[in-house]
């Protein structure tokens, strides 16, 4: 073998090794996102089918932080993130200023009744909310710590409406909507997480729990005494949300969530991962929560087990159905909290991912970030008013549907109604597209003989004609002249030829 030769085969192994590598790692993380166990208690199993009945839901991430439009929390770790990056080289000096942020934190024009109206009508039927997020600063009157919205040095502290998440959930559950208390495990001001007596090297708690086990203890009683608080004292809860999947029982066999493989990856290679059992006892914690709220729907974010009752891809919609509960948590604009030039998705990147998601049987929950004086964004209202008008009208295809092979065939997204069997068809619009075309067609379902066929919005029965296996139904001048909503159509038939 010539040198070149040589060198072709080793640059050609070496190509073969990273693909193989690649694709061990894809394959790594689709095990992890696919890694479910189902509930067991039958309360909480009609309750998870209930919530994939409402299909849309609203977060909202809010905090002191939001009066520097930052991202939340996150530039007080010490992981060396481009989006997360502080403004200040001393870090001690940055860390005080960011939690002195507590005092001057005043949203004299906070008004959740404001928000709830707009979700309701946009057609989100549940809203999960950040009591507390990884910085540990409370939006909710904790007797546990004064690191919190109620304390008396926060500016806020004498409004009537202090008590911010009672309020807000208060203001949703008055709307008849579900609420959800998103709860950060990981609290980076509780001195039982991040102990001064140690340097803070990443997200994780800074001392070995079992070298250290009274210590872990107390912050494992601090845990559970703050959620049972919000238990106990905010009315029906309906989610109990957790973040911070690396605060999690840790064996030698279960070293797989995806934080601890995102600080360990980096651009020119690996780093040795930080793996510590900080185990919160969370079986006893949903024994306790749900004594107090039954049929309380827990997910514990990127902990594989009985206490994630269904899986959140975040920013992201899976490629395809997923075979459990699920829901996309997607940025509407902006960051996950307020920032001032937030610029958001267009009314029709909205609704096309409404109905993507729901296609492949998920929920989409939508994050709307409120700012510092405790208004939305004119921005934000204005697309949810885009997403009523279209829900006005299609929300039959999105309501207690479930998904149909093939979910999606070319631009239209199909879905099926669970308790009468009729199958929408849901025709994506492109950018521009003003109007239906004259035929809409798609392969994989055929209408019984006697099947009613219309466009939602419309009382025209329309005609259909039976093509191999499939259909092509003809959308008429009239409705194409005057299409019933923006953005996507939906054809309805009554019933299919069972496949």
């Amino acid at each position: 073998m010539s040198k070149m030769q040589f060198k072709n085969v080793k640059k050609t192994t070496l190509i073969l090794l990273l693909c193989l590598f690649f694709l061990l790692s894809l394959a790594t993380a689709q095990h992890n996102e696919r890694t479910y166990i189902p509930e067991t208690d039958p309360l909480v199993l009609m309750n998870l089918e209930e919530w994939q009945d409402m299909k849309f839901g609203l977060l909202m991430h809010w905090g002191a932080y939001s009066q520097w439009g930052i991202v939340e929390s996150w530039s007080i770790c010490a992981e060396d993130e481009e989006w997360c990056r502080r403004s200040m080289d001393d870090y001690t000096a940055y860390k005080k200023k960011y939690e002195g942020l507590k005092n001057t934190f005043n949203p004299v024009k906070f008004d959740p009744t404001k928000w709830a109206e707009a979700a309701r009508n946009a057609g989100m039927r549940y809203m999960v909310f950040t009591t507390k997020h990884h910085d540990g600063f409370c939006m909710f009157d904790s007797k546990y710590t004064d690191y919190k919205v109620t304390d008396k040095e926060c500016a806020f502290s004498s409004d009537s409406s202090a008590n911010i998440t009672k309020k807000i959930f208060d203001a949703f559950r008055n709307e008849d909507m579900w609420v959800g208390a998103y709860f950060s495990k990981p609290d980076w001001h509780s001195e039982y997480y991040w102990w001064l007596n140690f340097a803070t090297p990443d997200r994780n708690v800074n001392y070995d729990p079992d070298i250290y086990p009274e210590r872990w203890s107390k912050f494992v009683d601090y845990t559970h005494n703050q959620i049972m608080e919000l238990m106990t004292g905010y009315g029906d809860v309906s989610i109990l949300w957790l973040d911070g999947g690396w605060v999690a029982k840790q064996s030698g066999e279960d070293l797989r969530d995806y934080y601890n493989r995102s600080i360990a990856q980096t651009t020119s290679g690996f780093l040795k991962k930080r793996v510590i059992n900080q185990d919160i006892k969370m079986d006893d914690l949903v024994e306790k929560a749900r004594k107090k709220q039954p049929g309380l729907i827990v997910v514990d974010r990127a902990v594989p087990g009985k206490n994630q009752n269904y899986l959140t891809p975040e920013n992201r919609v899976p490629e395809e159905t997923l075979p459990y509960p699920w829901e996309s948590c997607i940025i509407a604009g902006g960051g996950w909290s307020w920032v001032p030039d937030a610029k958001y998705k267009s009314g029709r990147e909205l609704v096309h991912l409404l109905v993507d998601i729901v296609a492949k049987g998920g929920n989409l929950l939508l994050n709307i970030a409120p700012g510092p004086d405790g208004t939305w964004h004119e921005t934000a209202y204005e697309r949810l008013n885009e997403i009523a008008g279209w829900m006005e009208v299609n929300k039959e295809a999105i309501y207690s549907t479930r998904p149909i092979w093939p979910y999606k065939e070319g631009k239209v997204c199909l879905t099926r109604n669970k308790n009468n069997g009729a199958v929408y068809l849901m025709y994506l619009t492109e950018d521009g597209e003003d109007e239906p075309p004259s035929k809409i067609r798609i392969s994989a379902v055929s209408p019984v003989e006697k099947a009613v066929v219309t466009m939602l919005g419309s009382n025209e029965i329309l005609e259909w004609e039976k093509v191999h296996n499939g259909v092509v139904v003809n959308i008429p001048e009239s409705i194409r002249k005057n299409p019933p909503c923006d953005y996507a159509w939906t054809i309805k038939i009554s019933e299919i030829i069972k496949p």
